[in-house]
């Protein structure tokens, strides 16, 4: 495990650690400019429902993911929670620092009382899949679609 690692959320002024690394993870993505980014920002900032969390080596970002609850009008009226955006910065991977986020996140959903948490990757590695299972996350429960305009 990395030294002198911990895990939290991601404060404000951690945002362009996070941008540097969703880069990692789309580096086709376009960037987007200041006049772009800060309203996003400050959307994900005032919802209660989006947590940003983040493994942190030192002061440096190396891991994060998002966690989404969603209100849910059925199974009791419980919520549900959606986890995206997972990446660890290529330097610091099989270091556990992903699954301690991905722990946070989950750990977080209960406690909101969410029935269910559910992640979606495009990776087809039996590693990653592997990965995602010993986190807590069993594959072929149901089935995942997508619909991109």
């Amino acid at each position: 495990m990395a030294e002198m690692s911990h895990v939290r959320q991601i404060h404000d002024e951690e945002w362009p650690q996070l941008m540097d690394l969703y880069e990692q993870m789309h580096p086709e993505d376009p960037v987007l400019s200041s006049n772009e980014l800060q309203p996003l920002l400050q959307q994900i900032q005032e919802d209660d429902y989006h947590y940003l969390f983040g493994a942190f080596v030192e002061d440096k970002l190396v891991a994060t993911c998002v966690l989404v609850i969603i209100p849910n009008l059925t199974r009791g009226g419980k919520p549900y929670g959606l986890i995206e955006n997972v990446v660890t910065d290529a330097r610091f991977r099989r270091q556990d620092l992903a699954t301690r986020v991905l722990k946070i996140a989950l750990e977080t959903a209960w406690q909101q009382q969410c029935y269910k948490v559910m992640l979606m990757t495009g990776a087809q590695e039996a590693g990653t899949l592997q990965f995602y299972e010993q986190a807590g996350f069993a594959c072929g429960v149901k089935t995942g679609l997508i619909a991109k305009p």
